[in-house]
């Protein structure tokens, strides 16, 4: 299951490149033809020079907004069709900011992996359920204990913690040893199905917990306004 997401700041970053009006319009026109665009043609459609449109389109390559293949315009074969160009398309990833952070993509795989699994073996839903969170926390563990590679230590390894956590958007605040989540990913379907998210929640945090033992933490759920359902104290 997949649940790396770029940097907050490659994704502002990547919005940004669309500021520029010129930029913008060259990109609304590329992502909206069927196929791949060349620089002449996408620089007719939107009215400036080959030389503008080349620098804005390698500049959206770049940010990671637009893909690139090497090919001949439609109809265009044989001998004297000349030699293939550079096409624009768009981009397979998506870019998305939110403010505060919100991961209804990770809520959503950690969700289709429970009803495949449920309708696979016929397991309750909220078993299933269960199942897929502690699982993705497990892999979120796995990246936390990555992180610490040779250092060993309590302090170490909740500093992984809390920076996986924080890739999430859980908003991690370490207070004298115990770490409150100022910031629930999953806030809209957590206002909706509040029993639902909070038992993913804990159980996905107490997933990236059993693979980061040093941390010595474990999660409990203590419900309050404005922040996420779990908090992580010292594990006694």
């Amino acid at each position: 299951m997949r649940h790396k997401q770029d940097s907050f700041d490659d994704q502002v970053g990547r919005l940004a490149a669309l500021g520029e009006p010129v930029r913008r319009a060259l990109y609304r026109y590329v992502v909206g033809q069927p196929g791949a665009v060349g620089r002449e043609e996408a620089a007719a459609a939107v009215g400036v020079a080959h030389h503008t449109a080349k620098f804005h389109l390698d500049k959206l390559e770049t940010e990671g907004l637009l893909d690139t293949e090497f090919s001949r315009p439609p109809g265009r074969t044989g001998p004297g069709a000349g030699r293939p160009a550079k096409r624009y398309r768009r981009a397979g990833r998506g870019v998305s900011v939110s403010l505060p952070a919100r991961r209804y993509d990770l809520a959503g795989h950690v969700m289709a992996e429970a009803i495949s699994s449920a309708s696979g073996s016929g397991a309750p839903v909220a078993e299933a359920l269960r199942d897929a969170a502690i699982a993705a926390g497990r892999e979120l563990g796995g990246q936390a204990r990555a992180r610490t590679g040779r250092r060993t230590g309590r302090s170490s390894a909740t500093g992984a913690v809390s920076e996986v956590l924080a890739g999430c958007g859980y908003e991690p605040r370490d207070d004298d040893g115990t770490i409150t989540l100022a910031n629930c990913p999953f806030h809209d379907l957590a206002a909706d199905y509040p029993d639902l998210v909070c038992g993913m929640n804990i159980d996905l945090v107490g997933g990236v917990l059993e693979c980061a033992t040093e941390a010595k933490l474990r999660a409990r759920l203590d419900p309050a306004e404005g922040r996420c359902c779990v908090v992580l104290e010292p594990d006694t």
